[in-house]
């Protein structure tokens, strides 16, 4: 993140003070941070779990005495412990309940605000009601299926498509879904869409998991994905996707370059896309895919030297 304020967005970061994985930065402005549900915060790192837009300090003399203190700022309050984490742990006790152990996918995100604090020392917290996440911390983690999924990408999928409803208010793919996956092997976003109901049009060189090659939900198609016209697609699925996704591994230009040509197709679809670095962040590319409309560009928690790209052109 710190290298992304540096190369991306100019900052100086030098004046920096770091609390564990906090980073306070006194000279860089938060006021250009905010951004409609359908559109990427410019002036955020992408690599950022979440920003503390109104940050402000709270000493206090007892547990008590800091819990009412947030209270009665507003209800959700996100703990983040880096130090005193027994005296975190006693106040967050005697705050609003919210959920902070891994979810069971599908699972909603509410729209209301969601706090954040920290002790800096016994006795003075540091806090912001305002962030720019409504997800605790702005991490989102799954209980995870160590049996079933051919691929632990099925937590990506899933934490893609849950913020893709937060973020646009589109349902899930379900019974009536057409969906278009493009490297789609071993097949973890494959499983997901089909447990949820949905028929997948899966395409890549290599073959699926034998359990979902043999799906009924399942076409599948050894072919190089980019290289399908929009018609082809249609043939296979018998109708226009709804849906259309793609983990490839290729350089950020040759995706941006496949998603303008469905965009040029006229088709109404929901598109989501993991943008692969090769080597160095690529922020000139990942600044094309975000001002393209109603699109964000995010940084998922199950996203390693990787962005997520989400747009709803429906």
């Amino acid at each position: 993140m710190l290298d992304e304020f540096a190369s991306r967005l100019d900052v100086d970061t030098n004046s920096r003070k770091e609390y564990g994985d906090l980073v306070y930065l006194p000279s860089y402005s938060a006021e250009c941070a905010s951004a409609t549900s359908s559109s990427t915060p410019r002036f955020l790192p992408y690599f950022c779990a979440t920003a503390l837009l109104e940050p402000f300090i709270v000493k206090f003399n007892s547990i008590g005495e800091a819990a009412n203190a947030l209270k009665g700022i507003q209800r959700s309050w996100a703990p983040y412990s880096f130090s005193n984490h027994r005296r975190q742990t006693l106040i967050q006790e005697k705050l609003p309940y919210i959920p902070l152990k891994p979810r069971n996918f599908p699972v909603k995100i509410p729209q209301s605000p969601m706090g954040f604090y920290t002790l800096l020392d016994e006795h003075t917290l540091l806090a912001s009601a305002s962030t720019s996440s409504c997800i605790p911390l702005g991490t989102l983690s799954f209980e995870e299926d160590h049996e079933n999924p051919p691929s632990r990408a099925y937590l990506k999928i899933q934490e893609a498509l849950t913020l893709f409803n937060h973020f646009f208010g589109e349902e899930l793919p379900s019974k009536e879904s057409l969906c278009f996956e493009a490297g789609a092997c071993p097949g973890g976003w494959t499983y997901v869409l089909t447990l949820l109901g949905a028929r997948v049009f899966a395409v890549d060189r290599s073959p699926l998991a034998p359990s979902l090659m043999e799906n009924p939900l399942v076409t599948f198609s050894a072919h190089d994905a980019f290289t399908l016209k929009p018609s082809d697609v249609r043939e296979a699925l018998g109708g226009d996707p709804d849906w259309i996704l793609s983990d490839v591994i290729c350089y950020p230009e040759r995706l941006l370059q496949w998603v303008k040509t469905w965009l040029e197709s006229g088709i109404k679809f929901n598109m989501i896309c993991t943008i692969k670095m090769q080597g160095g962040i690529n922020w000139q590319a990942a600044e094309e895919f975000a001002s393209l409309p109603n699109s964000r560009v995010v940084h998922l928690h199950y996203n390693k030297h990787e962005l997520t790209f989400l747009m709803r052109n429906r």
